[in-house]
C-alpha cells in the first residue's frame, strides 16, 4: 500500500518501511508520530481526498533526531558597490520509518 501525506506544507509518497528525512521536530527517538493529512492512499483501489482522506492516517517511528544536512554557503554581492555578504546555513532534519498505512 502507497500512501501520500501531507507534512507542514511537504507531501512525501512512502510505503511501509520506507525510511524518509523530514524537517527537524522536538521529539524523542522511538516516539512515535501520526500524520493523519492523508491525501491519496493506493493498493487494492486508488482513494483520493478531498483534499484529505476521513480517518486515513500514517504512523512512523522516529529513528533519529538532530541530523544535519551538508553547509549551503549563501553568499550575496553588488559589483562595484563594495557590498558581499556571506551567510552559511545547515538544515536539521528528522529521520522517520513508516511503520504503518491506516486507510
Amino acid at each position: 500500500m502507497t500512501a501520500v501525506f501531507e507534512d507542514r506544507g511537504r507531501q512525501y509518497k512512502v510505503k511501509k518501511d520506507d525510511v524518509l528525512y523530514i524537517d527537524k521536530i522536538e521529539t524523542k527517538e522511538g516516539d512515535i508520530l501520526e500524520f493523519s493529512n492523508v491525501l491519496l492512499t493506493s493498493g487494492d483501489s486508488i482513494t483520493v481526498g478531498t483534499p484529505y482522506i476521513a480517518n486515513a492516517k500514517v504512523k512512523a517511528r522516529v529513528v533519529e533526531t538532530l541530523l544535519k544536512d551538508k553547509k549551503v554557503i549563501v553568499f550575496k554581492f553588488k559589483r562595484r558597490k563594495n557590498y558581499k555578504r556571506t551567510r552559511g546555513h545547515r538544515q536539521q532534519y528528522t529521520v522517520i520509518k513508516i511503520e504503518e498505512i491506516i486507510a
